[in-house]
């Protein structure tokens, strides 16, 4: 059944709009003026196939040359490269977060490109009449903030990898019965170890296990080169974004890092209009049900940025260490310290909220959050 558009009794201005679905080796898009649809494939990245396709869908469905062109496409494989370059050619693009799709509850449901395209269009004329709940808009930073924020996600990425090649290492030893648990002079205890029977490690599996070392140290040099070009932007007085990583450092319990992270992933670009923004972002924000008699709270909704999440929920313990007297820190231990395992951690979680939208109006405002102590 086609889904159609009745807008032609609300439209100022003729309008052309196109859905696309985007997959590794073709695109799906799916045009429409409003009343009629035309669907067409063009291979994956071709821009020129791309353009020449909404121009011949402009003149097929009977839309002037100059008619708007308003589109949308789910976040994911291609990134904000194509938003930027569809709107230098004065396309209104819009990405949407395909996790905050509503999707049909049936137990087996129609899924094809197709098909996608077909929901994605309707949800994008609804959001176009006003309903803003239809889909949900992403918020793209521009190119220079995008690219800032390479240095600690490239170090994130790394510090597993590092991580990884260690328990290989580990686990390859333990296999033979031995265990090595510090990284100091780590061939000059390799050489030490025997195995049960008196024997040095095996020559293959030393070998294995030297060329795993390797690895891990040319990922530990590489982490490392990373952490000076931080450390050297933070003392940078010519750059707005280092003035909030180091507003940030001011406040006890918080370092570099974690810094570094809630304002190249938040403060620096983004702007908030209240703190349940803030929190739903990041993913902080409680997810009730109730239906009927059957009431539960079934935890963090978990969506929007999980590196932001993560590190609040660290910098949230590390806030009860270093700043006991708080008034933050009081709430807590009044409301969750006296209770379980179970109860402390769900009242992290709450004080991880609390704290971010402290951060955030103490970045904003200036207002340093109460019973705080500044590093001196």
């Amino acid at each position: 059944m086609n889904t159609t558009l009745h807008c032609q009794n609300y439209s100022i201005k003729p309008t052309l709009y196109m859905a696309m679905e985007l997959a590794d080796k073709s695109w799906k898009l799916l045009f429409s003026n409003g009343v009629k649809q035309r669907n067409k494939t063009v291979n994956a990245l071709d821009q020129n196939q791309l353009m020449f396709e909404i121009r011949q869908s402009k003149e097929r469905l009977n839309l002037p040359a100059d008619s708007d062109v308003i589109a949308c496409y789910e976040a994911g494989w291609e990134g904000a490269w194509l938003a930027r370059w569809l709107r230098d050619k004065g396309v209104t693009v819009h990405v949407v977060d395909s996790s905050a799709i509503e999707v049909n509850r049936r137990y087996r449901r129609a899924k094809t490109d197709r098909v996608d395209a077909k929901k994605l269009l309707l949800l994008l004329w609804r959001y176009l009449q006003g309903e803003k709940d239809a889909l949900h808009v992403v918020n793209l930073p521009t190119i220079e903030d995008e690219d800032a924020r390479r240095l600690h996600r490239e170090r994130d990425v790394l510090v597993k990898e590092r991580g990884r090649h260690w328990v290989r290492i580990k686990s390859l030893l333990r296999a033979q019965g031995l265990r090595i648990e510090t990284k100091r002079d780590f061939l000059a205890q390799l050489d030490a170890l025997r195995c049960w029977n008196g024997e040095p490690v095996p020559t293959e599996l030393r070998t294995e296990i030297e060329r795993e070392w390797a690895r891990h140290e040319l990922v530990d040099e590489q982490i490392r080169v990373l952490e000076r070009q931080q450390k050297a932007r933070v003392n940078d007085r010519q750059l707005v974004a280092m003035d909030q990583v180091r507003g940030l450092m001011a406040l006890k319990s918080i370092g570099w890092q974690s810094a570094w992270l809630l304002v190249h992933e938040l403060f620096a670009w983004r702007q908030f209009r209240n703190r349940r923004e803030l929190a739903s972002l990041v993913g902080l924000t409680p997810t009730p049900y109730s239906s009927g008699d059957s009431e539960r709270e079934q935890g963090i909704s978990k969506t929007g940025n999980r590196r932001v999440r993560t590190a609040m929920i660290e910098l949230a313990w590390m806030w009860l260490t270093h700043q006991p007297d708080s008034a933050l820190s009081q709430w807590f231990e009044n409301r969750f310290a006296g209770g379980g395992k179970r109860l402390r951690r769900i009242g992290i979680v709450a004080l991880a909220r609390k704290l971010l939208v402290a951060l955030w109006r103490y970045l904003t405002l200036g207002l340093v959050p109460e019973g705080a102590v500044l590093k001196h």
